[in-house]
């Protein structure tokens, strides 16, 4: 028997849940596919959330002769059948292509598609779930036009499950009954999936016993399935990439909770290593000088999380993430360091002087014979003024005290050491 999602799939635009950025009346993606002209298209978004199905109803009301491709399983032979129905009775109407994951697709798979979609024989849709310009041949994608397929909010997926329990009821599953707050349960535990958010329906429905002719779903049924469900993650792919920006720049930006909501995104998705690695580098690049206690106070909660594991690890990783939410900020000795290897990379650099060399014989070339290093330590306050960077960079200022309190008393201690106000 087909899966629900499958004997459920919409079959025209007005029938598509959410995507109303792109279906909605008078847009242009909408209005574009109504008037029967077809361009080549990469659709670009997550799982369960329509590519698919859209593309499906293109394809039927075309009038063209729909071809479907996985980008997982399909090779160059499967792309070389299709092309041979080009100017063939079976293509007369034209030829759609639906190749999906197309980001599986090597270079060569891609680019034999080119010449085909350059003369219009074929009509090329195409979708994945990774960043399309990432991962998509330029010359192929340079003659596609790249739509966003967005997740699905729980008010689409709570629209798409009241007609899934209607259509059941009407396939002869009996009278389906399902209450708001499982039905909201399973809305909000898809993430944004209706493909997943239908099929944890079909089993809750399948699992329900009959009662007066009438199958009760109930929280709890759909709790057992649907527990687990409610996030997308792949440590490989966008959303991975999205989380870990989103948990640092929270950091960054102070927000205790908006840290510490993605840091538990992380570790109900078990990447302890990732939560670990960005809090380790928010607390030195963002807190800083500002606070530099933090660095090592955030490695020993770091080192108990590793050794407690998860999910204990939760606690030391919660108070690190919410000390260096809330602690004040500095990236001076980051943009430091920056600047200083850029230069570096670029060549810019010279030799030692001759003070800080490690002792050795001048040569004979020397015109200053000695090394005439002065030790800090001999004068007053540790301190002795003398050239330390190379002549080539003399004079040049990598770092600039931030405007923090740890880095302000530091400044004016130099200030008054050195006697100087330029620092």
């Amino acid at each position: 028997m087909e899966p629900l999602a499958q004997r459920l799939r919409p079959r025209t635009l007005a029938e598509v849940c959410g995507q109303r950025h792109l279906l909605g009346e008078n847009q242009v993606f909408r209005r574009t596919i109504e008037s029967g002209r077809i361009p080549n298209m990469i659709f670009y978004g997550p799982s369960g959330v329509g590519k698919t199905t859209v593309a499906s109803i293109i394809a039927a009301n075309s009038g063209m002769r729909l071809y479907k491709l996985n980008g997982t399983t399909a090779s160059t032979a499967d792309i070389k059948t299709v092309l041979g129905d080009v100017g063939t009775l079976a293509g007369a109407g034209g030829i759609l292509l639906y190749l999906d994951e197309i980001q599986y697709f090597n270079k060569r798979q891609q680019q034999s598609l080119l010449e085909c979609i350059e003369e219009g024989t074929v009509t090329l849709i195409a979708s994945t779930t990774e960043n399309p310009y990432f991962y998509i041949y330029n010359a192929l994608l340079s003659r596609c036009t790249v739509f966003e397929f967005k997740s699905l909010t729980p008010a689409d997926i709570a629209q798409g499950i009241r007609t899934a329990v209607r259509r059941l009821s009407q396939e002869g599953e009996g009278e389906i009954s399902i209450p708001d707050d499982a039905l909201d349960y399973l809305a909000q535990s898809a993430g944004g999936d209706m493909r997943k958010a239908l099929g944890n329906l079909e089993f809750a429905v399948t699992a329900a016993p009959v009662q007066n002719g009438e199958r009760q779903v109930t929280l709890e049924m759909v709790q057992q399935v649907a527990r687990r469900t409610a996030m997308r993650y792949d440590k490989l792919g966008d959303d991975h990439y999205d989380i870990v920006s989103a948990y640092q720049k929270s950091m960054r930006g102070s927000d205790p909770d908006a840290a510490l909501h993605y840091l538990a995104r992380l570790l109900e998705a078990g990447d302890l290593p990732s939560a670990c690695r960005r809090l380790m580098v928010c607390a030195c690049e963002d807190v800083g000088l500002a606070y530099p206690q933090i660095i090592p106070i955030v490695k020993a909660a770091v080192d108990a999380a590793n050794m407690l594991g998860l999910p204990e690890a939760q606690i030391p990783l919660g108070d690190a993430v919410v000390l260096v939410a809330t602690a004040p900020k500095s990236n001076s000795g980051c943009i430091g360091i920056e600047t200083a290897m850029r230069d570096v990379q670029a060549g810019r650099t010279g030799p030692i002087p001759r003070q800080l060399q490690n002792k050795h014989y001048d040569g004979e070339d020397a015109a200053v014979k000695g090394q005439h290093y002065k030790y800090a330590h001999d004068y007053p306050n540790h301190w002795v003024d003398q050239q330390y960077l190379p002549d080539a960079l003399k004079g040049v200022r990598y770092y600039h005290f931030g405007q923090n309190k740890t880095e302000q008393a530091a400044a004016a201690y130099w200030r008054r050491i050195k006697g100087r106000d330029d620092l």
